[in-house]
């Protein structure tokens, strides 16, 4: 089969979920438009603000577009071949990930724009609340750990010769040079923007432009940044912890600005590549049902690893921590967190997309993805440029990963927060510091490119995450009188495969050696998480003995 072809597919597959499974969906909970939504009741100018769909949904779509589904799919591929991944994906996609976030996003509606863990205890009351508060920053703790050891893998890269090309050149020293650079430009722009409140259509044609001229610097100067890994993960925590502190409109709000143009532009150059570039499949099909590790087993390790690829819990957070708040019409939800899934499934194929060109497996995951965009991107720009195509293919990946770990450590620091019962200043630095505290101390703890032994128990927290927000909106469903067999089916399969993950993994652990390793370490919080989800199945039941149509 072609790559285009199997492209074609897919897109297809997904178009063909929204038009139809999506307004199943949106049938069945009844969405009207002539109720007022939170944003609309509550609106505050500051964080409940009605929003236009298109702008709400690149917003939504650039917070939930993290390195989940590109470093996912391209792993997944290496160990079983590209068939399952793109099933998994295509299916999983439109009937479990769409469905969760869509639901997560109405829920939150429904319920005054509250969180997640605040329906949670609406439904299932207040032990079940702690549970999942304690789940939740668990999964969080396990996003930071997994897309740190990437990124600092990605960042010490070694000093290679680029074919074609007589220079001597550091890949690793030149996308470290432009993602840091990167992050200052955002800090420029949001000072600008507060001192000054310049045009929005002024500052995007001054700062997206200067977001490719940092790629191209970094080209020049990727000799200026040759640190070590653990040197690199010492940084990157750093930045974890001071960026979770400052305020929005700092950092946060200006880089994800920016962060939405990297994004589009990548999903861009993915399809001229896939569909113009001429290159070939050169990975096979499928490779076996299981293999000599633990993880190598199709069933249940290709799910999980795929992970955000097919469905994320983290998006039933985002959903209902600040979407919710800005949707103006109940009918937007079908396309802001429906279709956003989808296109995130869309993400997923671009990266599978770059490991399928490869013939051999060699690299990390960032690394395949950084030189597959560089492919991509050749085909525009020439392979003469093939140096500015590849870090800006690194640095796309790390654009969504900084991202991703501003916003898992801010929302861990809520958490701990939340759960003391203070919002100080030096509370908020404390939080932050624990928050950060434990994957630092897990990954120093660990070899360099630990990233694999991590992965397996992110991806697992995270789609179990995703299974215990379906299983408090199966209850409040039924509790409300609605049909709730669209979350609950999809809830049971999850919940299933994600609790086999727990136990093969921990089994794995408790056979060998006891001793302060990644595997030891992940078998005990397999055990946790495996207890945590009991008790909010036990808290469950419970509440659904009240009969169908009770008040929640």
């Amino acid at each position: 089969m072609s790559l285009p072809l199997l492209a074609g597919i897919v897109i297809a597959a997904l178009a063909a979920g929204y038009f139809l499974y999506g307004r199943v969906i949106e049938r069945q909970y009844g969405l009207d438009d002539s109720k007022p939504t939170p944003a609309e009741e509550l609106n505050d100018g500051e964080d409940f603000v009605p929003t236009k769909p298109f702008y709400l949904m690149g917003q939504h779509f650039s917070a939930i577009a993290a390195a989940g589904p590109i470093v996912g799919p391209i792993a997944a591929c290496m160990t079983f071949g590209w068939l399952p991944c793109v099933l998994w994906i295509g299916l999983g996609v439109i009937f479990i990930g769409a469905v969760h976030d869509f639901s997560a996003l109405v829920a939150s509606i429904r319920h005054k724009a509250r969180s997640i863990a605040e329906i949670v205890r609406l439904n299932l009351g207040k032990r079940a609340w702690l549970a999942i508060m304690a789940f939740i920053w668990i999964a969080l703790v396990y996003v930071i750990v997994a897309f740190a050891d990437v990124t600092a893998g990605t960042f010490a890269g070694k000093v290679e010769e680029l074919e074609g090309i007589q220079v001597e050149f550091s890949k690793g020293g030149a996308v470290a040079f432009a993602s840091l650079a990167y992050l200052l430009l955002a800090v420029v722009m949001g000072l600008l923007q507060k001192k000054f409140s310049p045009k929005l259509w002024l500052v995007t044609l001054i700062f997206v432009p200067a977001t490719l001229l940092l790629v191209w610097m970094g080209t020049k100067c990727s000799t200026l940044l040759l640190l070590s890994h653990r040197t690199w993960v010492l940084l990157i925590m750093g930045y974890c912890f001071a960026a979770s502190l400052l305020p929005v409109w700092l950092l946060l709000q200006p880089r994800g600005y920016l962060g939405g143009f990297v994004l589009y532009m990548a999903l861009a150059v993915g399809v001229i590549g896939i569909f113009f570039g001429g290159f070939e499949i050169r990975q096979p099909a499928f490779r076996a049902w299981s293999g000599p590790k633990m993880d190598d087993s199709l069933f249940p390790f290709l799910f999980v690893t795929i992970a955000c690829g097919a469905c994320s819990g983290f998006h039933g957070l985002v959903c209902s921590g600040t979407t919710s708040k800005q949707i103006s019409r109940e009918s937007h939800c079908r396309p802001v967190g429906y279709g956003s899934m989808l296109l995130e499934g869309f993400v997923a194929l671009i990266a599978l997309g770059t490991i399928l060109i490869v013939p051999v497996n060699k690299g990390i995951p960032s690394t395949i993805y950084g030189d597959g965009m560089g492919d991509f991107l050749t085909v525009l720009i020439g392979k003469e440029h093939k140096s500015f195509a590849t870090v800006f293919g690194a640095m796309v990946f790390s654009t969504f990963v900084f991202d991703t770990l501003d916003v898992a450590t801010r929302l861990g620091r809520y958490i701990v927060q939340e759960l003391i019962g203070s919002t100080s200043r030096a509370t908020a630095a404390l939080a932050t510091a624990v928050t950060a505290g434990a994957p630092l101390l897990l990954l120093m703890a660990s070899e360099p490119n630990s990233w694999r032994a991590y992965w397996t128990l992110f991806g697992t927290s995270n789609q179990l995450l995703a299974s215990l927000t379906l299983l408090a909106i199966t209850v409040w469903l039924r509790a409300s009188g609605k049909p709730y067999w669209f979350t609950l089916l999809p809830m049971i399969f999850v919940m299933a495969i994600t609790l086999c993950s727990l136990a093969i993994q921990a089994r794995a652990a408790f056979n060998a050696k006891l001793s302060f390793t990644p595997a030891t370490i992940n078998g005990a919080v397999c055990v946790l998480l495996a207890a945590l989800t009991a008790f909010l199945v036990v808290e469950a039941l419970r509440a659904l003995r009240r009969p169908a149509g009770a008040a929640a």
